[in-house]
């Protein structure tokens, strides 16, 4: 289904040029959103069905809609940049459409498509073109995402679904040239056989108390463990790791279907692997991490995602520790703490210049967006 045969129900009142620019130039991420939306409705007679272009406005749910009830949600995140001759184009939608219908698959819920999932992109993208900036380090954010919404108390899959996108014009998600990560031993993010490997939204409200916990140690952002045995470095709480070794090699943790199969995290291993760079992937144990960290073997780290891109990590930080934890190093500082290390850098680099149009697309990402 191409973007065109989607219905197109015109805005009343559209954001004005001039109040436009100044939203784009403020760049606060997640908090100013385009003018359009894309829905599409899905029921067991129809399938997917009645894809529409409208202002953004909000939903009209009923209060016994199983998604407030029983969490039935899946979303994904992605960007549109604008490249430096003012083409727009999105990165790799084709890879968040296969996501978003493992994660529906997962959640018992209806697989669109991945053609019609990219279309949906597309019409939005090409609807609100003037909403994607041209700053560096600046993109339009897409949130996709898909709701039950059938009115029944029982716990059941539904029968009817919500798929939605919009959009948000973003600046850097971290202020900060590195950030400092607390690792939680409190709290685990996934289980095996759990929805980790999932984008839905009960992973990262149950993250959040982490989250919180980080803030009251200072940090940034906080890292999980495996929930088995308690000392394997899993993810952070909405993005993966990275670490880096004196040698130039670079480690993360393997997906074992409790972490999310990163988007970004792909696209960096294929293209440090492009550079020559011994990119491993292989279990992290946090006790050596903070010992090779203060020997000078493990030298960078850093986290990647959408939102993120890559974020330095400075340090992280952990309790001291009781029993026969007692005594345990409470910090692993990366460099100095505050410089991002060569290696990190020089991956953010090939990573934006790809998403950017700065070099050549070699793996076929860039997905072009026509607009007027």
């Amino acid at each position: 289904m191409s973007a065109e045969k989607f219905k197109h129900i015109p805005h009343p009142n559209p954001t004005p040029e001039a109040e436009r620019r100044k939203l784009l130039a403020e760049g606060n991420f997640g908090k100013v959103f385009s003018d359009h939306m894309f829905l599409m409705d899905y029921d067991p007679e129809k399938g997917w069905h009645d894809g529409r272009l409208e202002a953004r406005r909000p939903f009209a749910l009923d209060p016994a809609s199983l998604v407030l009830h029983y969490g039935q949600e899946i979303f994904e995140g992605m960007k549109a940049f604008k490249g430096p001759d003012g083409t727009v184009t999105v990165f790799r939608p084709e890879a968040n459409g296969q996501r978003l219908a493992a994660s529906a698959r997962r959640l018992a819920m209806p697989e669109m498509p991945v053609e019609t999932f990219v279309s949906a992109i597309d019409a939005l993208v090409q609807k609100d073109s003037a909403w994607v900036p041209e700053a560096e380090g600046h993109s339009l954010y897409l949130r996709p995402f898909m709701i039950a919404h059938d009115a029944f108390l029982g716990v059941k899959p539904a029968e009817r679904y919500l798929f939605a996108v919009i959009a948000s014009p973003v600046g850097n998600y971290f202020a900060k040239p590195t950030v400092d990560v607390w690792v939680t031993e409190r709290y685990t993010r996934a289980a095996p056989g759990g929805t980790g490997e999932a984008k839905c939204g009960g992973n990262y409200a149950g993250g959040l108390v982490a989250q919180r916990e980080a803030y009251s140690q200072k940090c940034d952002q906080v890292l999980f463990l495996d929930s088995t045995q308690g000392h394997f470095v899993e993810e952070m709480g909405g993005m993966n790791v990275m670490f880096v070794r004196k040698d130039g090699s670079v480690v993360t943790p393997p997906l074992d279907g409790t972490i999310l199969r990163g988007i970004t995290r792909n696209s960096l291993l294929t293209l440090g692997r492009d550079m020559g760079l011994n990119m491993r992937e292989e279990p992290v144990d946090i006790n050596e991490l903070f010992e090779a960290a203060a020997a000078g073997d493990v030298v960078e780290a850093f986290a990647c995602g959408t939102a993120a891109a890559v974020s330095p990590i400075g340090r992280l930080k952990r309790t001291p520790g009781e029993g026969d934890k007692a005594g345990r190093r409470t910090e692993a500082v990366f460099g100095d703490g505050a410089t991002p290390g060569p290696v990190t850098m020089k991956l953010k680099k090939a990573l934006l210049d790809v998403q950017r149009g700065r070099v050549e697309d070699k793996h076929g990402w860039r997905h072009s967006i026509m607009v007027q």
